[in-house]
């Protein structure tokens, strides 16, 4: 190491990369599968909100009218004051009903979210009666679970822990295919698993295309794997050896998407599998709210839109710190094109603020990842199921403070900042 310096320049990273190579492009090896990765409150190490930091949904402020006339129609509906514990939470997410506007994001392969960790997740989740999104790459890497496989990583492990705990009438499972899950069939398996038929039964089972994710738009999901599990691998996906310690890259491809090509596959999956729902995912793009209208107008009976700041597995440090836009930014966009009849979105979602002011832009309901993790592994018995009555405890008191007392009541008015006014209709 020389004696040379350069102050003001990000001296330690350029040197980081000189010692370790392409390795350098992503976080530690070692923190794979125990840290979840993905943006901050400044936007990560790039600073995607420029010099000041902020995320822009962060940024806005609830704004509580002083004439109330929603407040009025409660009070007379119910022959006294309202308050707080008379919003009803209950919202209609992409054909299910969940008891808060709220369902757990996509978790898939990622070592994170397998074993023990997953399973109880999906136990909380189910309980609730929050929806809950079965992620990529589940099947090609660690089996379904009918063939010898460790069912605690499988598919059928998670579907299984999730729909014993499920209450009537609440949630549903949405299965996320990608690349390697379409070679894997993995939609055929579900759909024509006993196990799986109650929630198909019941209309309590939705596929999932992906098209991206928040974390690294562009790019297919990525894990790291030692050299056993490489070998085991490597006729199913792409294989980079840039990582040290003797980890491996794995890569998913992105698959490629036209106007045309959504429009077919969403039609392909309503005539396979007609009594499934469709819900498609959306990466971030600048073309998002195109493609939200492409979905829509297919038929998808739901559209999610993943923004910048989501994230939970791996991805190259210059993919959550500068590629994507922000979801307050694809919130606006989507408003102003007209937005898709069920909206959900994702990214950084932990507060009951932040989910009001993306239910107030226009979404139905939030995504949990990165908390809904947490959550579990604080307490895997019940941390998830305490996280949530804190959330619809805030839910109710900022939509009530609104003058409001449903969660599809809220509306652009209801948040204002002076950075980010063109958001809103109050301006």
């Amino acid at each position: 190491m020389s004696d040379l310096s350069a102050p003001g320049f990000p001296e330690e990273q350029v040197r980081r990369r000189a010692r370790a190579g392409a390795a350098a492009a992503f976080p530690p090896p070692d923190a794979y599968g125990t840290v979840l990765f993905g943006a901050g409150a400044g936007g990560g190490a790039g600073g995607r909100y420029g010099a000041g930091g902020r995320d822009p949904l962060d940024a806005l402020r609830i704004v509580p009218p002083v004439f109330m006339p929603q407040r009025l129609a409660r009070l007379i509906d119910l022959g006294r004051e309202p308050d707080y514990r008379d919003v009803e939470l209950t919202t209609p997410i992409g054909g299910f009903v969940s008891p808060l506007p709220v369902y757990v994001s996509a978790l898939g392969s990622t070592r994170a979210a397998g074993g023990d960790l997953g399973l109880a997740l999906a136990r909380q989740a189910g309980a609730l009666g929050l929806p809950l999104v079965i992620g990529e790459n589940v099947v090609p890497v660690d089996g379904y679970g009918r063939l010898g496989e460790a069912v605690d990583r499988a598919l059928l492990g998670r579907l299984r822990a999730y729909a014993g705990e499920l209450p009537e009438g609440r949630g549903g499972i949405a299965v996320q295919q990608s690349t390697e899950d379409a070679d894997a069939e993995v939609w055929n398996l579900v759909y024509s698993d006993p196990a799986a038929l109650p929630l198909l039964e019941s209309g309590r089972l939705a596929f999932e295309l992906k098209t991206g994710q928040g974390a690294k738009p562009g790019l297919g999901g990525m894990t790291v794997l030692d050299a056993a599990s490489a070998a085991r691998l490597g006729d199913r996906y792409g294989l980079d050896d840039v990582l040290d310690g003797g980890r491996v890259l794995r890569s998913s491809t992105p698959g490629t998407f036209t106007a045309e090509i959504l429009r077919q596959q969403i039609r392909l999956m309503r005539n396979n599998f007609p009594r499934a729902r469709v819900w498609v995912k959306l990466h971030p793009g600048r073309d998002v709210a195109e493609a939200a209208r492409v979905a829509a107008g297919a038929g998808a009976d739901a559209v999610t839109v993943d923004g910048a700041e989501g994230g939970t597995g791996w991805a190259p440090d210059a993919f959550p710190a500068e590629v994507g836009l922000p979801l307050a930014e694809c919130l606006r966009r989507l408003a102003a094109a007209g937005p898709p009849p069920c909206l959900l979105v994702s990214g950084r979602m932990w507060e009951g603020g932040r989910a009001v002011k993306s239910l107030a832009l226009g979404a139905r309901a939030v995504g949990l990842g990165r908390a809904a993790l947490l959550a579990a592994a604080e307490d895997p018995e019940a941390g998830l199921t305490r996280f949530a009555e804190c959330l619809a405890l805030e839910l109710r008191m900022l939509i009530s403070a609104l003058g409001k007392y449903a969660p599809a009541a809220l509306d652009r008015d209801d948040v204002w900042s002076p950075e980010f006014s063109g958001i809103t209709a109050g301006g």
